[in-house]
C-alpha cells in the first residue's frame, strides 16, 4: 500500500527486449521522476500504462522497478484512447487546432472509442483504489486521465486527489463542440478531484469557465503551478563533453553569422511554419541580413502514426528548403533544419542562440522558451508568442508577437537581432530567474503539500 501515487499515461521506466530475451530496463527523466524522488520509495507507487511489447512482456513475468506499477491494458482499447481520444480528440479540443469546416465529427465510431478512452481511465482508478492506503494522496496526470478523479472518487472518497493538466484547457465555446452527454463526463470526471493544477492562471480560468456550463456542484480548488526549470541539471547536461564537440562543429559551419534559434517538435500548434515563414520575410523586407544570419531548426517528429502530423512535418522540410533555394548562395544556407529527435544539437544551439523564436498558437507551457535563457552563452534575445503557457511570466523581458501576425513576428526578429548586447543579457538574467523559480521537484512536492494540507473526507 502507498501514500502517496502517481499515475501518467508514460512512467518513469520503460523495457526493450534483447536478441537473448532478456529485458533492459531504460529510465527517464523529467520532473515528476525528479519530484517523487523526494519521496520514500517504501511509500510511493507510480501507475502507468505498459506502451512497448517490452513493457508488456515485463508485466507478463512480474518484472519491474520498486514503486513502479505499468497496467497492462489490451492494445486495441489502449490505442482508442491514446490516439484515438486523447491525441485526435482532446489534444485538438485544448490546443484549438481543428479545421472546424471539417472536423470534428462525433460519430458512432468516435463513441467507440470514447468507450474504449473510459475502460482505460477505470484501468488506472481501479490500479490506484487497489493501493492506496486510507487518506492517501494521488496526484494524476495530463487529459489522457481526465476522467480518472471521478471514477476514483466514487471507489475511493477517502483519498485526496490531485489532477495536473500539462495542455492549455480548451475555452468554453471550442468545449461546447463535444456532444453534451460527453462534455459532461469529461467535466465530472475532472470534478472529481480535490485540486486541479494548471501550468497558468489562463488555463485554470478557462476551466472554471467550462465547469459552470453544467452548473456542477462540486468544486475543487483549482489553482496554478507554473513548471520551470532546473538550472543545475540543465547546465550540467549543456556542457557534457558531446554538446562541446556539437557546438564547435555548428560554430565552424555558421562562422560569426548570428543565430536565430527554434526547438519544437513538429507538433500542430509549434506554429513552426508561420515561424519559417516570418523568417522569409526577414530576409525578404531585410535584406541588409542575407548572408548575416542562420536560422537553426530542430524539428522533433510527433506524433508520424498521424497523418496530419505527416503531413505538417513534411511541409516544414519543405518551407525550409524552399528558403535555402530563394535566397541560399554559394557559402549561405539561411536555414539549417534538423528534422530528427537530437538533443545534442538543441543543447548546442541553446548555447549558441542570439535570438530564440518560440512562436506555438497555443500550448500548455513552452520550457524550450525557459530552457534557452538558462544556458544561453552570451544572452538570447526571445521572441515569443501570446499563445505560449510561459507567455505570463516571461512577458516582461520577451518581444511579444501575436503568433498568427508573420509581419509582427518578421519585425521581432530584427528587433531581437539589433538588440543591444548589454540590454539582450539583462534581459537574459531575468528571464533565466523567471524560468527557474518553480524547478520541477518543487513544482511537485509544492502540489503534494497541497493536497496533504486537505481535510481527510
Amino acid at each position: 500500500m502507498a501514500t502517496v501515487l502517481v499515475a501518467s499515461n508514460r512512467g518513469p521506466v520503460s523495457y526493450v527486449r534483447r536478441d537473448d530475451g532478456a529485458l533492459d530496463a531504460r529510465r527517464g527523466g523529467g520532473g515528476l521522476v525528479s519530484g517523487l524522488s523526494a519521496v520514500s520509495a517504501e511509500d510511493s507507487l507510480w501507475v502507468c500504462a505498459a506502451l512497448s511489447e517490452g513493457d508488456r512482456e515485463a508485466v507478463r513475468r512480474g518484472v519491474g522497478e520498486t514503486g513502479v506499477r505499468m497496467l497492462d491494458i489490451d492494445p486495441a482499447v489502449y490505442d482508442d484512447a491514446y490516439n484515438g481520444i486523447a491525441n485526435s480528440v482532446l489534444w485538438f479540443l485544448h490546443h484549438h487546432l481543428y479545421d472546424i469546416p471539417r472536423e470534428p465529427v462525433f460519430d458512432a465510431e468516435f463513441r467507440r472509442r470514447w468507450e474504449s478512452y473510459r475502460a482505460y481511465n477505470r484501468a488506472f482508478a481501479e490500479a490506484l483504489a487497489e493501493a492506496a492506503d486510507e487518506g492517501a494522496c494521488v496526484l494524476v496526470q495530463d487529459y489522457h486521465l481526465a476522467l480518472v478523479p471521478g471514477q476514483l472518487r466514487e471507489l475511493r472518497p477517502d483519498l485526496r486527489i490531485g489532477h495536473f493538466t500539462h495542455t492549455p484547457w480548451a475555452s468554453a465555446d471550442y468545449l461546447r463542440m463535444l456532444p453534451a452527454d460527453i462534455r459532461e463526463e469529461l467535466l465530472q470526471g475532472m470534478l472529481g478531484a480535490d485540486e486541479l493544477g494548471f501550468h497558468t492562471t489562463r488555463w485554470a480560468d478557462a476551466f472554471v469557465a467550462c465547469a459552470r456550463l453544467d452548473d456542477e456542484t462540486r468544486t475543487p480548488r483549482v489553482r496554478a503551478y507554473p513548471l520551470g526549470v532546473d538550472a543545475e541539471d540543465l547546465r550540467a547536461l549543456a556542457y557534457r563533453p558531446e554538446v562541446d564537440e556539437r557546438l564547435a562543429r555548428l560554430r565552424e559551419e555558421i562562422g560569426d553569422r548570428r543565430t536565430i534559434a527554434r526547438v519544437d517538435r513538429t507538433e500542430l500548434s509549434k506554429n513552426i511554419l508561420r515561424g519559417l515563414l516570418a523568417y522569409r520575410e526577414l530576409l525578404t523586407v531585410r535584406p541588409e541580413w542575407r548572408g548575416r544570419v542562420v536560422h537553426l531548426a530542430s524539428a522533433y517528429p510527433s506524433r508520424q502514426d498521424l497523418e496530419a502530423y505527416r503531413s505538417y512535418t513534411a511541409a516544414v522540410t519543405e518551407l525550409a528548403e524552399r528558403i535555402n533555394e530563394e535566397f541560399g548562395t554559394a557559402d549561405w544556407q539561411p536555414v539549417l533544419v534538423s528534422v530528427q529527435d537530437d538533443f545534442t544539437r538543441s543543447l548546442a544551439v541553446y548555447r549558441m542562440a542570439d535570438v530564440a523564436l518560440v512562436n506555438p498558437v497555443r500550448d500548455g507551457m513552452n520550457l524550450v522558451a525557459k530552457e534557452i535563457p538558462v544556458v544561453s552563452e552570451a544572452g538570447c534575445a526571445l521572441v515569443l508568442s501570446e499563445g505560449a503557457g510561459a507567455y505570463e511570466e516571461l512577458r516582461e523581458d520577451a518581444l511579444t508577437v501575436n503568433p498568427y501576425d508573420v509581419t509582427q513576428t518578421a519585425e521581432a526578429l530584427h528587433k531581437a537581432l539589433t538588440m543591444p548586447a548589454a540590454e539582450r543579457a539583462d534581459r537574459t538574467k531575468r528571464l533565466a530567474a523567471a524560468a527557474t523559480a518553480l524547478p520541477p521537484q518543487r513544482w511537485f512536492l509544492t502540489q503534494l503539500e497541497a493536497l496533504r494540507a486537505l481535510p481527510q473526507a
